[in-house]
């Protein structure tokens, strides 16, 4: 049920594609300047144990540091770039993984991202690694599907709490039973990190309709009712935490900071920044610099704050 390990290394290139031959899990490792790509349909959660990672995927462009996380749906099929000192451990579930992990714990990963809390990171990783290893030993009966989630058990659990926020939001989902809710809301939260992933530019709401399948009237509808505010300005925050991030490290003018946040001049965004942060764009650069705390209306600028996802 559970495969070797994979690992690229040292500027290596890894692909999976053997989706059918996948009936538990698969892990994955991947470090420094070598690449990874998933090209069979399914579920993946990453986590980036040191230095950096950039994704590509269906849902956009990610980058992940360390203590940060990131899960795909099945057809998002991304694509991993470690960098220089980066580290990242994956894992590929099965359908099999995942119904069972449903049905019989009640509990279930979806597609986002986030940051570990510090105070987690080494717990996550020590049940990660203890996963990984698995407690087969040399000609050991391979365990059925049920006997290896007991065994993931730990981690799976852990990586359900690390998404435990969405448990109330999974509440406001519309659906006469709970699997009905799960679809919904599973297109939703990958509506979501669509979003992220196409922070430098303005996300439509038909773009998000035909990602998830729903109409817009029922797309905008649900959205807002799941994580309260409507997709279009959903699309508005992120780009201004994004414009947050970079003014803080890159020494971009607020014009070019502006325009590779998806605001059409610098007027727009000058009444955007201000009326979300409360500051003009330079006093919250001058302010980050000289490293003074947040202020009365901050972003949740990722590395700093709660993840991005799940602001």
């Amino acid at each position: 049920m559970q495969a070797p390990l994979l690992w690229a290394d040292r500027g290596q290139s890894l692909a999976f594609d053997d989706e059918a031959g996948l009936h538990g899990t698969q892990w994955l490792g991947v470090s420094r300047l070598a690449n990874f790509r998933l090209r069979a349909p399914l579920f993946s959660v990453w986590l980036q144990v040191r230095g950096s990672a950039t994704f590509e995927a269906r849902e956009g462009s990610f980058r992940l540091d360390a203590g940060d996380w990131i899960a795909f749906e099945r057809d998002s099929l991304p694509e991993l770039q470690a960098g220089r000192t980066g580290l990242t451990l994956g894992l590929l579930l099965s359908q099999d993984v995942l119904r069972t992990l449903v049905q019989s714990r009640g509990c279930g990963l979806f597609a986002g991202r986030g940051s570990i809390p510090r105070g987690e990171r080494a717990l996550t990783l020590r049940l990660w690694r203890q996963a990984m290893r698995g407690n087969d030993g040399p000609g050991a009966a391979t365990p059925g599907i049920g006997e290896h989630i007991r065994r993931m058990q730990p981690l799976l659990m852990q990586l359900s709490l690390l998404q435990g926020e969405l448990a109330a939001r999974l509440g406001r989902c519309p659906g006469r039973s709970h699997t009905r809710k799960r679809q919904v809301f599973g297109r939703l939260q990958r509506a979501r990190l669509f979003l992220e992933g196409h922070r430098h530019r303005v996300v439509t709401l038909t773009e998000l309709a035909e990602l998830t399948s729903f109409s817009n009237w029922y797309l905008s509808k649900t959205f807002h009712s799941i994580y309260d505010e409507c997709p279009q300005a959903a699309s508005q925050r992120v780009r201004l935490q994004h414009a947050c991030e970079l003014l803080a490290t890159t020494s971009l003018v607020i014009g070019e900071v502006g325009v590779a946040c998806g605001f059409e001049n610098a007027c727009s965004f000058s009444r955007a920044f201000r009326g979300y942060v409360g500051m003009t764009a330079s006093e919250y650069r001058a302010r980050a610099r000289a490293g003074l705390p947040s202020p009365a209306k901050p972003p949740a600028v990722r590395g700093k704050a709660a993840a991005l996802a799940y602001s």
